[in-house]
């Protein structure tokens, strides 16, 4: 809506040319389902935090909880819940255990969430 006005389609001719192309490219409702999951790990601030700070560097739990001012086990919440959605992977050294992030994809998809927001401020 802009100025009060309602933007909508009011042809009654169903550009069937251009619904049977885009349809074509439709994914299956289960990749849609997935990426909607995939979003919402981003849409925690602390999981972004874990993640910026991952981006930078390969990191165990008890320097993300001090880095983060968290708990440990707070921090080891957010990372099983980054783990199972394939965003981070770990590695053990002996007895500790490093996080990092699982591939640059994930890099990638917070640098461009990053560009975005810094787009839409001028």
């Amino acid at each position: 809506m802009k100025n009060g006005k309602k933007y909508s389609c009011d042809c009654e001719v169903i550009h069937r040319d251009i619904v049977a192309r885009v349809r074509k490219t439709m994914p299956d409702s289960r990749a849609f389902y997935k990426l909607a999951n995939l979003y919402k790990m981003f849409s925690d601030g602390t999981r972004l935090k874990i993640l910026r700070a991952l981006s930078c560097n390969f990191m165990c739990v008890c320097d993300l909880a001090v880095l983060l001012g968290m708990t440990k086990s707070a921090v080891s919440h957010q990372l099983k819940s980054l783990r199972l959605s394939n965003l981070v992977k770990y590695e053990k050294q002996g007895k500790i255990v490093y996080y990092s992030l699982a591939d640059d994809h994930v890099k990638d998809i917070f640098r461009q969430g990053f560009e975005h927001i810094k787009e839409s401020k001028k």
